[in-house]
């Protein structure tokens, strides 16, 4: 497996985003088969896993700090603050953004203690409190730094002028936003802001939430709890008109002799050796699917045409609704 760096760290150009075991996409897959994926990523050569508070409300980082304790030294340990669950007093549970200092710290022993590590090698802020500013809640991960609970800090869908302020706070060493073929908008500036400040580019749903596979045809069947059923993209009638992209994208995916997703892996990590991949899946056979892109050495021309099929011109439908829209800093085209 190539690997890239972050900071101080080399990882796999493919790594594991964990989020899928607990949080997202419909019921999630039994723990014994979680466990097993974990493990098996391990072995073939994965060595970042990124969890974070906000999935399963806990729960991920419970999981990954259960089964891959015994293996802590052999990964980068990637999760995430800012974001999380709290309980309120009718005993259910919300997602809250809050950057505040006292906030940050307490996410950050909470997810510790989940974990069952002394120290998370990359922590992000996971949402940018817009009520606090980023030079706050940055130096507040600065202090988990300096006080060995967070050895490098990241950022997560925040706008190239917020990576910039708050890089001058602390240096910044990875920044985490959605990116593929059909979500594009880090293109605008994020990207440049991270080669200048030599930071890793982390490229999470580089498969398009499931779109970029083929496999996910009928939109109106996600469950009930299923993220996209909240995105403008996979309403059912805009979807039917993003699924024709397809019919062309699987014809260059067997012209370059790999699968579509492999293909979208390899798109990915070709705009830049300080992009990192971060796809997630809840199936063995996926995995070593996506772990085939990492070999790939596409040509310029398949490349270009891929670029050309699906981008922000022909893809219909923004990524976020409007309310999801405002809690993230992202620019937008």
């Amino acid at each position: 497996m190539k690997s890239r760096r972050i900071g101080s760290f080399e990882v796999s150009c493919i790594s594991f985003g964990c989020m899928n075991l607990s949080h997202a996409y419909g019921s999630p897959p039994p723990d014994a088969q979680a466990e097993r994926l974990l493990l098996e990523a391990l072995e073939r050569g994965l060595t970042m896993f990124d969890t974070a508070a906000l999935y399963g409300f806990g729960a991920n980082e419970t999981l990954v700090g259960r089964v891959l304790k015994a293996h802590r030294s052999r990964f980068v340990l990637a999760s995430k603050g800012g974001l999380a669950g709290v309980t309120g007093a009718d005993g259910t549970t919300k997602r809250v953004i809050d950057g505040s200092p006292a906030a940050l710290r307490r996410n950050c022993e909470d997810s510790l203690r989940r974990l069952q590590t002394d120290v998370i090698d990359l922590y992000y802020l996971h949402r940018w409190d817009k009520r606090v500013p980023i030079e706050d809640s940055v130096g507040a991960l600065s202090d988990l730094v300096r006080a060995g609970k967070v050895r490098a800090l990241g950022l997560s869908e925040v706008s190239a002028a917020t990576i910039r302020r708050a890089h001058a706070e602390h240096p910044i060493v990875a920044v985490q936003s959605e990116y593929s073929l059909w979500s594009r908008n880090v293109e605008i500036g994020v990207l440049q802001a991270c080669r200048d400040i030599g930071a890793a580019f982390v490229a999470f749903s580089p498969l398009a939430r499931g779109f970029l596979t083929g496999t996910v045809r009928d939109a109106g069947a996600f469950e009930a709890k299923d993220i996209r059923r909240a995105m403008p993209r996979f309403e059912p009638e805009t979807y039917a008109r993003n699924l024709k992209l397809l019919d062309g994208f699987e014809s260059l995916a067997r012209e370059a002799q790999c699968t579509m997703a492999q293909l979208a892996l390899a798109w990915a990590l070709a705009q830049g050796e300080h992009v990192i991949a971060l796809p997630g899946t809840t199936r063995i056979d996926h995995l070593i699917e996506n772990l085939g892109a990492a070999a790939l050495q596409l040509s310029a021309d398949v490349l270009q045409r891929a670029d050309a099929l699906i981008n922000q011109q022909t893809v219909v439908g923004p990524r976020y609704n409007a309310t999801n829209q405002t809690e993230v800093d992202t620019e937008v085209f």
